[in-house]
C-alpha cells in the first residue's frame, strides 16, 4: 500500500478528532503516499500536518452530500485526477458511508475501508465496519485503524505550531499574562450550536470578578455574537474576534488558563494544547464530539430528545441550550481553574 486516499470532506473541528487517524496510518506505513481528500479550506490542515499527509486534493462537491455545494462540471476532472494517482487504498472517514462511500468508489482506488450502515453498500467485507451505535469520533476511526492492521491506541489530539503563528500572535498587540486569561468562544458555525451570549457575559464577568482577564475569539463571521457578548458584560474584555489566524488562535488558547466555548473547533484546540475547558453542547452529539479527557474539560449538556440537531435554528425553544445554567457553567469553570496544574507554556512545535 504505497498510495493511500483518505476522504473526510468536514470542518476544522472534524478534521482535528481525525488527527490520531492518520498518526496511526503514518507509523504503520511510513512510506507510503497519503493523500487527503477535503474541502478546499483543508489545503492549509494538510500543509500543517504535513509530517501525516504528502499531498491534498479539494473535493468538489457531490449532490446531496451537504458540507459543499457541488460544481457541477468538476467532478469529471476530480475523478480523472483521482484515477491517474492509482490509489492502493482509499479510506472513506466521512460518516456513515451512506453517500460518502459511493463517492469513494468511484476514486478508482485498488481496495477500500471505511464504515457502512446495515443496508449500505460494503465494497470490500474484510474491510469495512459497521458504523453500529454511538462512539467518540476518535475511537471509532482508531477501531478503524485497528482493523487494519494499524497500532492504533494513541488517542491524543495535537496542533502543531509554527513560527509564522508566533509571529501573528506578537502582531496582535500587548496580550494578558500566559494562564492569567481566559478566552470565551460564544460561536459556532450553526446557531443552534450557540448557547446564549448573555449567558457567556455572565461567565465572563464571574470569571473576572475572581481576577481573571477575559479575551473573546471567533471568525470574522462571529464578531456580531462577540459584540452581544460584551454588550452583557460590566468587567472589560480583549475582543480578538476576527483578528486571528487558525494557527495564532490555537497559540492563544494553549497559551490560556482555561476556555469557555460551545462545542465546536475550539473546544478540540484546547484538548490539543491540554488547556482545561468548559465545553457546552447545544444541539450536538457529547458522546461522539466532546473532549475525551473529561478530567481537565466539563462537558455540560441538557437532555433533548432531538440531538444531534441538523437545524440552523432551533425550532422549539432551544431547550438544550437553556437547560444550562450561567452558574453551572461559571461553578465548573472554578472548579476546573483550582484543580487543574499549570501545564508547558505551549504547544509542540
Amino acid at each position: 500500500m504505497r498510495r493511500i486516499a483518505v476522504f473526510r470532506a468536514l470542518q476544522l473541528g472534524d478534521m482535528l478528532c481525525v488527527v490520531p487517524c492518520l498518526r496511526a496510518l503514518r507509523r504503520a506505513a511510513p512510506q507510503a503516499r497519503i493523500t487527503l481528500i477535503g474541502l478546499p479550506w483543508a489545503r492549509e490542515f494538510a500543509d500543517r500536518f504535513r509530517h501525516y499527509i504528502d499531498a491534498f486534493m479539494v473535493f468538489p462537491g457531490f449532490p446531496g452530500l451537504p458540507e459543499r455545494i457541488p460544481d457541477v462540471a468538476a467532478p469529471p476532472r476530480f475523478l480523472t485526477d483521482a484515477r491517474l494517482r492509482r490509489f492502493d487504498l482509499a479510506i472513506q472517514l466521512h460518516g456513515s458511508g451512506a453517500l460518502s462511500n459511493s463517492i469513494v468508489g468511484l476514486l478508482g482506488a485498488r481496495r477500500m475501508a471505511g464504515f457502512d450502515e446495515a443496508d449500505g453498500w460494503r465494497p470490500d467485507p474484510a474491510a469495512f465496519l459497521p458504523w453500529g451505535e454511538p462512539e467518540h469520533e476518535v475511537t471509532r476511526d482508531l477501531r478503524l485503524m485497528q482493523h487494519l492492521g494499524c497500532n492504533a491506541d494513541d488517542t491524543a489530539l495535537e496542533f502543531p505550531v509554527e513560527v509564522t503563528d508566533r509571529a501573528a500572535v506578537a502582531a496582535l498587540g500587548p496580550l494578558p499574562p500566559e494562564r492569567r486569561f481566559v478566552c470565551i468562544h460564544a460561536g459556532a458555525r450553526m446557531r443552534s450550536r450557540r448557547w446564549p451570549a448573555a449567558r457567556f457575559g455572565q461567565v465572563a464577568d464571574g470569571l473576572a470578578a475572581r481576577g481573571w482577564q477575559v479575551v473573546l475569539t471567533g471568525s470574522t463571521e462571529e464578531q456580531a455574537v462577540a459584540a452581544e457578548v460584551m454588550a452583557h458584560m460590566a468587567a472589560p474584555a480583549l475582543d480578538l474576534t476576527g483578528r486571528t489566524t487558525l494557527g495564532s488562535l490555537a497559540l492563544l488558547v494553549a497559551r490560556a488558563g482555561l476556555v469557555a466555548s460551545n462545542d465546536t473547533a475550539l473546544s478540540h484546540l484546547a484538548a490539543a494544547s491540554g488547556t482545561p475547558g468548559v465545553i457546552i453542547s447545544s444541539g450536538g452529539d457529547p458522546v461522539r464530539w466532546a473532549p475525551l479527557d473529561r478530567a481537565r474539560h466539563r462537558v455540560l449538556h441538557a437532555a433533548a430528545g432531538c440531538r444531534p440537531c441538523a437545524f440552523g435554528a432551533c425550532p422549539i425553544g432551544h431547550p438544550c441550550a437553556l437547560g444550562v445554567s450561567a452558574e453551572l457553567v461559571l461553578d465548573a469553570a472554578l472548579t476546573l481553574c483550582a484543580s487543574c496544574p499549570v501545564r508547558a507554556p505551549e504547544m509542540t512545535p
